[in-house]
Formats: structure tokens, C-alpha cells, sequence
């Protein structure tokens, strides 16, 4: 059915005006939740392993009535915001403060109810909206942003760990060569090494104005006019290393699988390729019948254990992307957890 966009409100798309955060696909999020979260019922219970500003997670809390979210954030600002918004849910909204990855040991060691209920029946979903949040963009003090002269740091958590400066200022050529090519795909990353550390020798690094000027003198100008801000790559590969975002990534994805019920469902949200492409890679995995080619049934514990929801990686639609222009790099995909005795044997 074609719909009007120009009569479509910000809300129609998720903008919540009253906290500046721009939820990215939510009701699609909704949808996708949905099944599961009707198959358990009033044993429900969500894991939103990046709360941000819990936009998502208020989405859910209000559309399913019976849900309780368990809201994950490292930064513990965020945290606090977030349940203050969230505070109207009262016992439906369980807060924890950690990097996603502390998904298993919460769930093995937390003595909340509502652990208890995923420790019984399993999880009937986990969201994650992966990358830097809008709310700490917004806050230029962090240095997530290049556009604004602001201190090198950019840890999610502020209260431990290296900052961007320190990666800048202690990483030999080869690793800081290899952490821009490998989560920016910076074509000039060897150049850009080189130029930090004569840099550095005159003196340290410490706000990001110094580092984007760098990046203007080292990237040619042919680049610079047809491949966006000439900072964006470099920024986005020191706060992937700085919160060791593909560790987290890596740990949680079989924590997620060990947590979810039957027929529970994992949803993640990708913004860069090295995301998506290790998302896609272990649901393939997660997905795979492991029972030789070949043979006429699945043999007795070879069949797979999920299955795919969506068809490759959904992307946000274009009048989304209209509203809210951090929607046009996502990509959606998501997993159901199937029965262990499915009807029949094979699958």
C-alpha cells in the first residue's frame, strides 16, 4: 500500500522529541520481537545490550504490556538517564551497567527476578543497536565527533580503559596501520601512521582538531572530494579499538545463543561492515545443518539449532532515512532459536 509520506510525523519513524534520540527502525525492532515475545508470554523477558538513551527499549516496554527489558550500558551517565526515563515501567526495567559481553556472567550470577525467569525459560529476545549512541555524539566532551575540537578519549565507559590519545600516542606503525585499515578501511592507513608518529615526537595528542588537521595535510585532495569527511574512517577505527567493540561482539553472539528459550529471537543492528560482516558470518554458523551432504535426513543432534528471520540484511526504508540520516548505514539481522524436539526429528 503506498502511504503519504509528507503527511508522516517524526514519531511515525521513531523520533522522540522529548529526548533527542532518534530510536533507528523501532517499530521494525517491534516486529521482529513480537513472535517471541507472544510464544512466552508473561514470561517474557528482553535483553537490550546497548540501553544509549533507551529509546528502543521505552518502544518495547509500551508495546508489550507483560515484557520486562533488562537495559545493558557501559557508560554509566547513560544508564542513569535512561532509568529515569524509563522509571514509569517500575519493576519492568532492570538496569545493569557493563559492556554488553557480561551478558553470561549476569545471567549466571544476577539475583534479580528477572534473571530468574531467563534462567528457567530462556530469554524471548536480545536487541543490540551496535556502534557510538546519539546521545553520546551529542555530548562533544566525549570526542566521538570530529567536526567539533574536543579531547581525544571516546570510551564508552569513561571511567576506565585507553583513550584515543593514548592509542595515538603509544602504538607503534604497524598496529596503529593495522587498527585504521582493519576497522576504518582506511586506503592511507600506512601514511596516516607515519604522519602520528612524527607528530607525536613534537608532542602528544590530546584534542581532536590537531588529528583531523593531520588527516586534511595526509589524505589527498581527490579523496577528500569524493570520499567524505577525511576524518570519519580514522575516528571510527580508534573508538572501535578504544571499547574493543568486535571483542564485545565476538563474546556476546554465544552468550545470546546459550540464553535464548525456543523460540526466542536475537536481533542485531549494524552500522559498519566489520560489524555486519561478523553478525552475518556466526548466524551462517548458528544457522548450518552440520549433518554431511549428501545423506536423506539430518542425523541425531546434526541439525541446526536457529533459524534466519530475515533475508539477508534488512535496511532502514528510504523515508526513514529522510528523518534520520543514522538510519542509512544500518543493517538488520536476526535469528530464531528453534525447538530442541522438533516435530517429525529432521528439520
Amino acid at each position: 500500500m503506498a502511504h503519504d509520506i509528507a503527511q508522516k510525523s517524526d514519531m511515525d519513524f521513531g523520533i522522540d522529541a522529548n529526548h533527542g534520540h532518534v530510536p533507528v527502525m523501532r517499530d521494525r525492532m517491534g516486529d521482529l520481537l513480537r513472535p517471541a515475545v507472544e510464544k512466552f508470554g508473561t514470561d517474557a523477558v528482553i535483553v537490550d545490550g546497548t540501553l544509549g538513551a533507551g529509546g528502543h527499549t521505552e518502544y518495547f516496554l509500551s508495546e508489550f504490556p507483560e515484557v520486562t527489558v533488562i537495559g545493558i550500558d557501559r557508560d554509566a551517565a547513560a544508564l542513569e538517564q535512561a532509568s529515569k526515563r524509563l522509571e514509569k515501567f517500575a519493576d519492568r526495567f532492570v538496569p545493569v551497567r557493563g559492556r554488553f559481553d557480561c551478558l553470561g556472567e549476569e545471567v549466571e550470577n544476577n539475583a534479580n527476578p528477572a534473571f530468574d525467569r531467563v534462567r528457567t525459560t530462556g530469554l524471548a529476545g536480545a536487541f543490540f543497536d551496535l556502534g557510538v549512541s546519539s546521545m553520546q555524539l551529542d555530548q562533544e566532551e566525549r570526542g566521538f565527533a570530529y567536526r567539533v575540537d574536543a579531547p581525544l578519549d571516546m570510551r564508552m565507559d569513561p571511567s576506565a580503559g585507553l583513550t584515543a590519545a593514548d592509542v595515538l600516542n603509544t602504538y607503534s606503525h604497524g598496529d596503529l596501520a593495522r587498527v585504521l585499515k582493519t576497522y576504518g578501511d582506511e586506503r592511507f592507513a600506512g601514511k596516516i601512521a607515519s604522519a602520528v608518529l612524527a607528530e607525536r615526537e613534537k608532542q602528544p595528542f590530546d584534542r581532536s582538531g590537531r588529528l583531523v588537521a593531520l588527516l586534511y595535510n595526509v589524505i589527498p585532495a581527490a579523496t577528500r572530494r569524493t570520499g567524505g569527511h577525511p576524518a570519519k574512517r580514522t575516528f571510527q577505527a580508534l573508538r572501535v579499538e578504544v571499547n574493543r567493540e568486535l571483542e564485545a561482539l565476538e563474546n556476546v553472539i554465544p552468550m545470546v545463543a546459550d540464553a535464548l528459550g525456543e523460540g526466542g529471537r536475537a536481533v542485531f543492528m549494524s552500522y559498519q561492515s566489520h560489524e555486519d560482516k561478523l553478525v552475518k558470518r556466526a548466524f551462517a554458523e548458528m544457522t548450518e545443518s552440520k549433518t554431511p551432504p549428501g545423506l536423506p535426513a539430518e542425523l541425531p543432534g546434526m541439525a541446526p539449532k536457529f533459524r534466519l528471520v530475515t533475508r539477508g540484511a534488512e535496511q532502514a526504508p528510504n523515508e526513514e532515512v529522510e528523518l534520520n540520516r543514522r538510519a542509512a548505514s544500518v543493517r538488520v539481522r536476526a535469528v530464531e532459536k528453534l525447538d530442541s524436539d522438533p516435530p517429525g526429528g529432521a528439520r
